[in-house]
């Protein structure tokens, strides 16, 4: 599946069982990467990365059932669709031992997928380990932990696949220009991802993907993953980046703040830790937020190459 003539990524489909998935391939050539994206994005957040990596990597991205241009699919989002998802992506684009680079949710899915297939030569996680448990929330108590965790869950629900009228567009597309601006990069970089994450309902309102049934599923999904095992009997090389900023999201959340500050700390315990232990763990960090794809995609790409570089890709 070559990229196009002028060199600009072509966009493919892959049918699998009940969903089309929507991928891009970024062309390139040497060790074959899918990149693959965080909940509720899509592979537009990786335009910026892919085109540093392709100067030495053969890279595909693709957007996750129900996210962006794929189908939401006909059986309820789950894990194990989603690694499915992944491995008929890998196939039909020719590289089924791809290293998987995944971010968030995408992160999470590269380290499954390369315990459930080891003879994936490694995988790359950024800043991907969801809420995880409460005794990993440094400093604070596990039962205060556990309630906020409910709460911020609960706030999560009520936002996903929320619809919007027509007029409410720019309302959507002003918070994103905030954000971007708070974050230090251009708010062009979001203008691609909100439109192919754009939904309509029957009845012209809008909504960003994925729509609320699938939503509420990955979000139930993802609230029963626990990483630290699955990274413990890895016997395959995996990077995890960790961001080392934290977001401020203003007063109305300041106990939001506060849960991911004591996050913060505990995953750098609990991460070091895992690393001393593993040696086929690497844990580094970047200055940057959950949305570093956006804010230091040369510094990730860097950290991609060098951790490929490592590989032992005959084994």
């Amino acid at each position: 599946m070559p990229s196009s003539p002028t060199g600009l990524p072509t966009g493919l489909t892959v049918d699998r069982a009940d969903v089309t998935l929507a991928v891009r391939d970024h062309g390139g050539s040497g060790v074959p990467l899918l990149l693959v994206h965080g909940a509720t994005r899509t592979l537009a957040d990786w335009s910026e990365i892919a085109g540093e990596l392709v100067a030495d990597h053969r890279v595909f991205s693709m957007d996750l059932r129900a996210h962006g241009r794929s189908g939401r699919g006909a059986e309820p989002w789950t894990i194990a669709a989603a690694l499915g998802d992944i491995e008929a992506v890998l196939d039909a684009c020719g590289v089924p031992e791809a290293v998987l680079v995944g971010h968030s949710l995408g992160g999470m899915l590269a380290a499954l997928y390369a315990d459930a297939h080891p003879r994936t030569p490694g995988a790359v996680n950024l800043d991907g380990f969801g809420l995880g448990r409460p005794e990993q929330y440094a400093g604070l108590d596990p039962r205060t932990v556990a309630e906020g965790l409910d709460r911020a869950r609960q706030f999560a629900r009520a936002a996903a696949g929320r619809v919007f009228p027509p007029e409410g567009l720019e309302s959507v597309r002003a918070q994103a220009a905030a954000m971007a601006a708070g974050l230090g990069f251009a708010p062009e970089l979001l203008e691609e991802g909100m439109r192919r994450s754009l939904g309509e309902t029957g009845d012209g309102q809008f909504f960003l993907r994925p729509e609320r049934e699938r939503a509420v599923e990955m979000l139930e999904a993802m609230d029963e993953l626990d990483m630290f095992p699955v990274y413990r009997r890895l016997t395959r090389p995996m990077l995890i980046v960790r961001g080392t900023r934290l977001v401020d999201q203003g007063p109305e959340l300041a106990w939001f703040d506060e849960l991911m500050a004591a996050y913060m700390k505990g995953l750098e315990a609990g991460l070091g830790k895992l690393a001393a232990e593993h040696p086929r763990i690497s844990v580094r960090t970047v200055d940057a937020s959950h949305a570093m794809l956006l804010e230091r995609p040369r510094a990730l790409a860097e950290l991609v190459r060098s951790f490929t570089t490592g590989l032992d890709l005959c084994s």
